[in-house]
């Protein structure tokens, strides 16, 4: 005897491009009752490697604005600022929560730190208006240096 077929799960489903929101639920839902047929796999395909590739981004991110404001305390120390103090915490306790929820990418940070790097003497260039060979041409600081929240370069 054969079974009926499962009735849909929602009357009128999400779209992805109407309700982004829903959209997920609906797609989680359908996952979880392991109901495949029904899911939009592509699109759940599209946005779980989004998702990665977004979270490298950020933690890129946090790692560049670091070391722009390392590179300010160390070669400006005249001009040392309350603010470049805060985000040098602020972007530490970033990277520190990015990192443990992605430990992939916190086995990668050697690899992250290279890949900003030049970017971030740069921006710490033009802020300073030193020249950017003032900077050494590969990052100066290790990933424990730049994790250690009570490290400061001198």
């Amino acid at each position: 005897m054969a079974l009926a077929k499962e009735k849909p799960l929602y009357p009128v489903p999400a779209d992805i491009e109407d309700d982004f929101y829903a959209w997920c639920f609906e797609q989680a839902e359908l996952l979880r009752q392991k109901r495949f047929a029904e899911a939009d796999l592509p699109n759940i395909i599209e946005e779980l490697e989004g998702m990665a590739k977004h979270n490298r981004s950020v933690l890129k991110s946090s790692y560049r604005l670091l070391i722009v404001h390392l590179l300010k305390w160390e070669y400006q120390p005249e001009r040392r600022a309350r603010s470049w103090e805060l985000t040098i915490v602020r972007e530490r306790n970033n990277i520190e929560d990015r990192e443990e929820d992605n430990l992939t990418l916190k086995k990668e940070a050697g690899g992250l730190v290279a890949e900003v790097y030049r970017r971030a003497a740069r921006h710490a260039a033009r802020e300073t208006k030193l020249p950017v060979t003032t900077f050494p041409a590969d990052c100066p600081y290790t990933i424990d240096q730049l994790r250690d929240p009570d490290w400061m370069p001198s």
